[in-house]
């Protein structure tokens, strides 16, 4: 890892410029401890260039609590949406002004023995940096997955992920298959249905969750019964949680519920889960009506937990009807779409995301590739991740709970410093 371009030394490296190297860069500079952030592209960057037009938050603007800029607007009850959130963001970084170096790719890191002076080295397009100790800001959402017979569909048919959909108008005319049920393939779904696009979407097996129930917000329920409290190790999952796709639920024009059955009255097409391209011609499962009663089955779940919570507390709060299915499919059976005949002009792929962690040289990571770590802090001394979906609670990565973790792991920043080198950094085995 040579480079012929060192720079200074700092205490503390932070590598990822969002809200999660935002936050630890607050709690560090509260505290006195030197550090540098390197963000590969602008501050906040995933906000301003990786979400569509219409994009707005699911949770409501009163959990938007960043360490030392909570919310301040007028609409707490509200869904910020995306040149808000840009807007937020860019007031928190004017508010304590981050020592930051933007437009820096860093393309490796590796602990420095003890007799070269301990600590980290980050190499990156702008030369080498060292560190005390270095944290990974990076989140859990990197390579964007495409299936491998993406480059089968038919040349006339335009693709993307939905990292690169802004709205309607860039897509060509005509129908447009979406693929995937989690938050983005379902409110993409529903831009291009309000926009009055045909459009066909593929639903997995992606849970939903009421916008409201009995008179309050959903989340303000879940808020008040301590879920956003609960770490990972005491979720009925543990930590496969990590690996469950969020409910789909929207904020959009004050917020409500989506309905997948209400999109199919109103003229959706829906199938069962993507299984591949064959001969110009997309393939289904049968699966269509148990993922839709699945994902009923969570909303109903949660609301007999929330009515659990308002019985045992005597809590005043208005009745309301469970939720009744608005549509049922005519049958199982597995479907099929043919994309080379002309009708669909676009395919959306909303099936997530690959982590890379292959840039980090370090024995921290699992068989999977997924980092080994309790809190963000890892079995390599003084190297850290922060932002991981579900690294503590469900907040985690999200405004609501990132203040949380990145004190967390401020204060171990802190304590590691004070106690010297410590032990010696986990190096990657050959």
């Amino acid at each position: 890892m040579s480079n012929p371009t060192p720079h200074p030394y700092h205490e503390v490296l932070i590598i990822g410029g969002g809200q999660a190297g935002l936050s630890l860069s607050y709690l560090l500079k509260q505290r006195g401890v030197s550090h540098l952030i390197l963000e590969k592209h602008q501050l906040g960057h995933a906000w301003r260039s990786e979400r569509w037009d219409s994009f707005c938050l699911v949770t409501p603007n009163w959990q938007c609590t960043l360490p030392g800029f909570p919310y301040q607007g007028n609409d707490p009850d509200g869904f910020m949406v995306k040149q808000q959130i840009v807007d937020y963001i860019d007031g928190y970084i004017a508010a304590f002004a981050p020592p930051a170096r933007e437009g820096v790719t860093v393309t490796a890191v590796r602990a420095v023995a003890p007799r070269d002076g301990g600590g980290y080295e980050v190499a990156t397009d702008a030369g080498v940096f060292r560190a005390g100790q270095v944290v990974l800001a990076v989140g859990g959402y990197h390579t964007p997955i495409l299936p491998a017979d993406a480059a089968e569909l038919p040349a006339n048919v335009a693709q993307l992920h939905s990292s690169d959909y802004l709205n309607p108008a860039q897509l060509p005319d005509g129908e447009v298959l979406v693929v995937g049920t989690g938050q983005s393939g379902c409110q993409i779904a529903e831009d291009l249905h309000l926009a009055g696009r045909k459009v066909h979407l593929c639903v997995g097996d992606a849970p939903r969750v009421a916008r409201s129930y009995r008179g309050k917000d959903v989340v303000k329920w879940l808020d008040e019964m301590a879920y956003y409290d609960l770490p990972v190790e005491r979720h009925p999952l543990g930590a496969g949680v990590r690996e469950k796709t969020n409910h789909y639920v929207t904020g959009r024009d004050g917020g409500r519920d989506i309905d997948l059955r209400k999109f199919a009255l109103e003229g959706m097409a829906l199938y069962g889960r993507y299984e591949g391209l064959r001969d110009g011609v997309a393939h289904f499962g049968g699966d269509l009506r148990a993922n839709l009663d699945g994902a009923d089955a969570v909303y109903r779940k949660i609301n007999d937990s929330i009515d659990r919570h308002i019985e045992q507390h005597g809590i005043a709060a208005p009745a309301q009807a469970p939720y009744e299915p608005l549509w049922q499919p005519a049958n199982d059976a597995p479907a099929s779409l043919d994309m080379a005949g002309g009708r669909i002009a676009a395919v959306v792929w909303c099936i997530g995301f690959r982590t890379d962690f292959g840039w980090i040289d370090a024995d921290i990571f699992d068989q999977r590739g997924y980092p080994r770590h309790e809190r963000g802090v890892t079995e390599a001394a003084g190297l850290y991740f922060l932002g991981l979906p579900w690294q503590y609670t469900w907040g985690s990565g999200r405004f609501s709970g990132i203040g949380r973790d990145a004190e967390h792991l401020s204060a171990h920043i802190v304590a590691h410093a004070a106690a010297g080198a410590g032990q010696q950094p986990a190096l990657r085995q050959a």
